[in-house]
């Protein structure tokens, strides 16, 4: 098939992907056109099909690479024994990876509305699969007694809704080093689970006192 007027052989669909993502992040899913697309990468706005069916397919490959490669991330992390040390390697997993995307991160969440009913169902899917795996984490800490959560899904949501923020105001440069961070975050999230000791106490207490059997 001939090639389109405007089509260079280095124009490549992950060049197209980079300008749509810049562009959505910087203005918005709504106020970008595909020919400014085709004018960020330098080609013609219908050489731009060669590599996508329209805009709302871009947006939900952009998203849904993300959440493959979130996914993947963590799979790939080496787990450590226990709920108290798996949060931990979470948490420091979700900062470190989503620093250094913040494009991605910024349209996963304020483009979602954007997206027609079937990709944000595929999306949500996606996304609910990674909340699992931290959900399973606090559930295991309730079973072991270890953690004190009302409502694990809530907190689920909430301790991911607190990762997500630092993306919004980290600076490399900044006063405290990414391992620090890291390292504040885990603490914070390992306290907000935490069963209290007097609690802790007073089920040992209870226990203890029970009549034998």
């Amino acid at each position: 098939m001939a090639r389109k007027t405007g089509s260079h052989s280095d124009i490549t669909g992950p060049r197209v992907r980079a300008a749509a993502l810049k562009l959505f992040a910087a203005h918005g899913f709504a106020a970008v056109s595909m020919r400014q697309i085709a004018a960020e990468v330098g080609v013609q706005a219908g050489a731009l099909y060669l590599y996508t069916p329209d805009k709302q397919s871009l947006l939900f490959d952009l998203l849904r690479d993300h959440m493959q490669d979130v996914l993947d991330g963590w799979a790939a992390v080496e787990k450590p024994e226990g709920p108290v040390m798996q949060l931990e390697a979470f948490t420091r997993f979700h900062i470190r990876f989503h620093l250094e995307r913040p494009e991605q991160v910024f349209i996963s969440y304020m483009e979602l509305r954007n997206l027609e009913p079937d990709n944000f169902k595929a999306l949500e899917e996606m996304r609910r699969e990674y909340e699992n795996a931290l959900e399973a984490i606090l559930i295991a800490g309730q079973d072991e007694g270890l953690f004190d959560v009302d409502d694990t899904k809530l907190t689920t949501l909430a301790l991911i809704s607190m990762l997500n923020g630092v993306t919004s105001w980290y600076k490399p440069d900044g006063r405290l080093t990414l391992g620090r961070v890291e390292a504040i975050y885990s603490d914070m999230a390992g306290k907000a689970v935490r069963m209290p000791r007097w609690k802790e106490r007073k089920m040992r207490k209870a226990t203890q006192e029970e009549p034998a059997e």
